[in-house]
């Protein structure tokens, strides 16, 4: 599985839209119910928002949601700051994550 950190601030008048975005991607992925998606959204207190993205061979399981293409279409509107992506690797994980060999 590959994994990316992608990390952003959003501008204060747009933190509720982002929330709300990101639920609708949460619900379509709920929906779908895609194998190959490992998905995690933090809100900082500072505004900032925090994704762990997992998937198998493509992303495209995630971003071709129309839930996540709405969530894309203006987020740099959105942003306070540069968005930041970062491959990342699973070095520990205790409950936080589903096992690697379980269905997400």
């Amino acid at each position: 599985m590959t994994y990316n950190f992608i990390r952003y601030g959003v501008k204060d008048a747009s933190i509720a839209e982002n929330r709300a975005l990101v639920a609708k991607v949460l619900e379509a992925l709920d929906e779908t119910q895609p194998q190959t998606v490992r998905y995690l959204v933090l809100e900082l207190e500072n505004g900032e928002f925090v994704h762990l993205v997992g998937y198998d061979k493509d992303s495209s399981a995630l971003t071709e949601l129309d839930a996540f293409k709405a969530f894309s279409a203006d987020h740099a509107d959105r942003r306070s700051t540069p968005l930041a992506r970062s491959p990342a690797k699973i070095v520990a994980n205790y409950h936080m994550l589903a096992n690697e060999t379980a269905p997400a």
